[in-house]
């Protein structure tokens, strides 16, 4: 054979080196086909992993246009009463989710609000929800005037701690609010019953999680109410939109009338069966909303796909760890991909030198949400006059060691995400996100002392 290398020998000499890496054997035989092993990173002046785009977003065909134009041409672009955009899309969303009831609105805001509403949520109430969430969550809780009680993350699915829920119940509990974060579906077997055990209704933020699942059922039907938004970033989008779910008739006619200034359900233009707002659905977005309902589980399939050979790849990386889902999970939306960033494994270097060097690699990132319970608004909002006129001094005073979250404090020092967007194309995509990332933690050390 002389100085011919067997494929065998060339395996062995290249787990050796991996080993010194942290990579394995086929990570390594991964790097030297795509000629990234030693390649400089992009942020020292090397060549970037990628140039090409991911795909953009939002995906528009003929049929947008047609729907679009229909309502147009209709004139009759306000829901109020029962628009025939509306009506139709709030009966294929609820077909579709296998719900009995469903309510759209104006975002995904309004249909959390509304849905507080209808469980009635007080001043002087207190909500359970995530640390980990986006602020929307937190907001419609204070604009109840009601005080948010929040639970620690668990930092390997990114979602709320179920576990140590029944630990925050007291006797002023009214609600219980779980977040599928990212698509990804919360322990809902515990969220449950602890919520049958201290008879607390709960709401599903299921704002990032379409076409989530929980042992088969779509998430936003396993409890009382649960909530969707169809804005512009979501998996299903019409710019702006919300919707409720639910199977009970008096949670549904309750928010229909919430929902539409409080009025009766006879639909009488001024006739009212309670206080409302005005938090209707355009005709225009009900119909864009049926028009990419259509490609809605083409979609999740390709994103589902490539998480899953993504997460074969990036489980390979010491150091990198993708979000943990729960055993009872059968469908995630992936509206976001998260995995968490062990610094220790890149030779020191800080996430946002990280973060900057996949950027540049041509991998758009984000680290994610910051602690939603340490917001300094929180403490104003808190410090207002009416909160003082509601609640005690020692209430207020002892609110912000009650809801220490340190579990979820360290989760937004590792966490990453990709968009679900990146899911959307060919397989070769995700190689390029693998390679971007073994190519940071070949180079790290250089990384950090040129940081």
């Amino acid at each position: 054979m002389g100085s011919q290398v067997t494929r065998r020998g060339f395996i062995r000499t290249m787990s050796a080196g991996a080993a010194g890496l942290g990579l394995t054997a086929g990570l390594a035989l991964r790097a030297v086909a795509s000629g990234s092993m030693g390649e400089k990173p992009a942020i020292l002046g090397g060549r970037p992993v990628r140039t090409e785009p991911f795909p953009a977003w939002p995906i528009v065909r003929e049929n947008d246009e047609r729907g679009w134009m229909e309502v147009l041409h209709s004139s009759e672009w306000c829901r109020a009463g029962n628009g025939h955009f509306a009506t139709q899309f709030e009966e294929k969303w609820a077909e579709t989710l296998g719900a009995k009831y469903c309510v759209v609105t104006s975002c995904g805001t309004t249909a959390l609000y509304t849905s507080l509403n209808a469980v009635g949520v007080e001043p002087g109430d207190e909500v359970i929800l995530p640390p980990y969430t986006f602020v929307a969550t937190l907001n419609v809780i204070l604009m109840q005037h009601a005080l948010p009680v929040f639970v620690d993350s668990d930092r390997e699915s990114f979602q709320i701690d179920a576990r140590k829920i029944e630990a925050k119940i007291t006797s002023r509990t009214r609600c219980i609010m779980p977040v599928h974060l990212g698509g990804n579906p919360v322990n809902m077997d515990l969220v449950l019953e602890v919520a049958k055990k201290h008879k607390l209704p709960v709401v599903e933020d299921a704002c990032q999680a379409h076409t989530g699942e929980w042992r088969r059922r779509r998430v936003s039907t396993l409890g009382d109410l649960g909530c969707f938004s169809f804005q512009a970033s979501k998996n299903l989008n019409s710019g702006e939109g919300g919707a409720i779910l639910t199977s009970n008739p008096s949670l549904h006619e309750f928010s229909k009338s919430f929902q539409d200034q409080g009025r009766g359900p006879a639909g009488a233009a001024f006739a009212y069966a309670r206080q409302g707002s005005n938090l209707r659905m355009t005709e225009f977005q009900a119909a864009l909303l049926l028009q990419q309902l259509t490609r809605v589980e083409e979609q999740s399939r390709v994103r589902e796909k490539n998480a899953q050979y993504l997460t074969s790849l990036l489980r390979e990386i010491p150091g990198i760890s993708p979000a943990r889902m729960y055993d009872g999970t059968t469908r995630n939306g992936y509206h976001l991909y998260m995995f968490r960033y062990d610094q220790a494994h890149f030779d020191g270097l800080p996430r946002t030198r990280f973060l900057q060097a996949l950027e540049k690699e041509g991998i758009p990132c984000s680290g994610g949400y910051s602690p939603l319970n340490k917001e300094p608004f929180i403490k104003a909002t808190l410090n207002s006059r009416v909160y003082r006129k509601m609640y005690s001094e020692r209430d207020l005073a002892g609110w912000e060691e009650h809801n220490a979250c340190p579990e979820n404090d360290k989760l937004c020092e590792e966490a990453v995400w990709f968009f679900q967007t990146m899911l959307l194309g060919p397989r070769r995509d995700m190689d390029d996100i693998a390679e971007a990332v073994r190519k940071i933690q070949q180079h790290a050390g250089e990384l950090r002392s040129q940081s």
